[in-house]
Order: structure tokens, then C-alpha cells, then sequence
């Protein structure tokens, strides 16, 4: 029988530390879910939402504080471990300042642990807590993200593209960089179409998606009518069909065109020949 691993088995605070200690849950605020913002860039979150305060204090100068992510139901991933050496008397802002515990740095980003919330509080006291924090697994590397999931599984917003390309996430990067393909893109807030393809001459998959983190419309027409800030909140990126590098343009051309055909993308989307 598998003895479960306590989140303290690791950390080893003694009692006294514990009395002293506070967890930050964070988890969707109604607007933003904050395991998104910390694939974008961790220090959304461990400089950010970790010592947001809206009006009642969640610490104390001195005390330690220890950040966590929702990643789904009951699974929290360990970002942080501060000690509290300013407060900065801010109400729905950044309210205070720490200083990260050398000694834990080697489990932030990589501890995920298993625990069921029921209290209302997202800032309670350690030794109120810590009994019911199961370690369900100690990641090899930094958590950057979801995983390759296979072609036939991509769909990604503009933000989770866009972090992908700009973190360089090693297995994304290795699935897109020389396949070719024939992608969507999906304008979620009106329906509308986009069929492109990537043949080897314009770029292989990963050089297109690029080309539309950074500009937004990729050198598309019809996109460029279209703001980057609209782009940026409403577009989505998926692949119909994937190749090889040494498959043909022209296979590739002609089953771009078979699915504007059955999309109606030029009808009806963004598609202008």
C-alpha cells in the first residue's frame, strides 16, 4: 500500500512556521482564469495576483505565503513561496511585497497537489490547510502549458498560440516546425471562416501561425480589415488536414481548396479567392 505525500512531507515547516503561513488560492475570478496568465509568463501571477488585495488584509509583514493555481477540480499547482516584507496599504491592487524562500525554489511551477476546497476564504491559515494537501506529482521541468495533443486535437485561442510561440514550448514547436498542412481559423464571435495553408514555400505550419501571432492577419486581405485587438480576442486555430514535408504543394493547394469549397469560406468567411 502506497503511502500518500503530504505537500509538508517536502516543505517541512515545523509547527510555530505553520501558524505563521498563508495559502493564496487562486482560481477564475468571473473574468479570467489564472492558470492562462501564468502559460503567458509566471510573474502574472507570482508578482501579481499572489499579493492582490481587494479590501480585507490576506497578510501580514513576516508572515510566509504560498501561492497556488486551480488547474482543474481539486488538482493546484505550486508557484511560490514568499516571505511578506512589505505591505503597501493598496486596496484592489498589488498590496504587498516579498521575498521568494530560496530552499523551496526547486518545487515552484513543478508541485501539484490534490486538495478539496470547501471554505469561502481564498487565504487561509497553513495549519488549517496543509493536512489535506496530497502531492499527486512532481513534474520533471517547469509547467509551461498543455502538452502536444496530436493534429487532429489542436485548437487553440490567440493567447494560448501566441504563448506557445513565445515560450518556445519544446514539443509544440517539434509537431509544427516541418509539417505542412491546411488549417482554420475561427472567428468565435461571428462564425465566419478563415481556410489557409501552409506548402513549404510560404512556410511550413509553425512559420504561418507566426506570422499570425505577430501581425494578426498573417498578410491575409480580408484579416487586415480586422483590428489585432479584436483578432487577439476572438480568433481560434485549428489544422484540417496535416503533412509531411515532402508531400507536393499542389496535393496540399487543391485540399485547401476543396475546403473553402465545403466550408464556404469564400461565400460566407474570409476567404477572398
Amino acid at each position: 500500500m502506497t503511502t500518500e505525500l503530504k505537500l509538508n512531507d517536502l516543505l517541512n515547516l515545523s509547527e510555530d512556521e505553520l501558524k505563521n503561513t498563508k495559502v493564496k488560492f487562486n482560481q477564475w475570478n468571473g473574468e479570467t482564469n489564472p492558470i492562462d496568465r501564468y502559460k503567458e509568463n509566471p510573474d502574472i501571477i507570482n508578482n501579481g495576483w499572489f499579493f492582490w488585495r481587494k479590501t480585507r488584509r490576506n497578510f501580514e509583514v513576516g508572515q510566509i505565503a504560498v501561492c497556488f493555481l486551480k488547474m482543474k477540480e481539486d488538482i493546484w499547482l505550486l508557484t511560490s513561496i514568499k516571505k511578506v516584507t512589505k505591505e503597501l496599504n493598496v486596496k484592489n491592487g498589488i498590496n504587498y511585497e516579498g521575498e521568494e524562500i530560496k530552499k523551496y525554489e526547486p518545487y515552484f511551477g513543478r508541485v501539484i497537489i490534490r486538495y478539496h476546497k470547501t471554505m469561502e476564504t481564498q487565504c487561509p491559515f497553513a495549519n488549517t490547510v496543509f493536512d489535506g494537501f496530497e502531492v499527486v506529482q512532481i513534474l520533471p521541468s517547469l509547467f509551461d502549458g498543455d502538452d502536444f495533443p496530436g493534429y487532429e486535437k489542436v485548437r487553440l485561442s490567440y493567447q494560448q498560440l501566441e504563448t506557445i510561440i513565445k515560450r518556445h514550448k519544446k514539443d509544440w514547436i517539434a509537431a509544427l516546425e516541418n509539417q505542412k498542412a491546411v488549417y482554420l481559423i475561427t472567428d468565435t464571435h461571428t462564425g465566419k471562416l478563415y481556410v489557409g495553408s501552409a506548402y513549404g514555400e510560404n512556410g511550413m505550419l509553425l512559420q504561418r501561425w507566426k506570422n499570425y501571432v505577430n501581425s494578426g492577419h498573417g498578410g491575409n486581405v480580408e484579416l487586415k480589415g480586422l483590428s489585432f485587438d479584436y483578432i487577439k480576442q476572438y480568433f481560434q486555430y485549428s489544422i484540417l488536414e496535416n503533412y509531411n514535408s515532402r508531400v507536393d504543394k499542389h496535393i496540399i493547394l487543391e485540399r485547401e481548396s476543396w475546403w473553402k469549397d465545403t466550408l464556404k469560406s469564400r461565400e460566407f468567411g474570409y476567404n477572398s479567392n
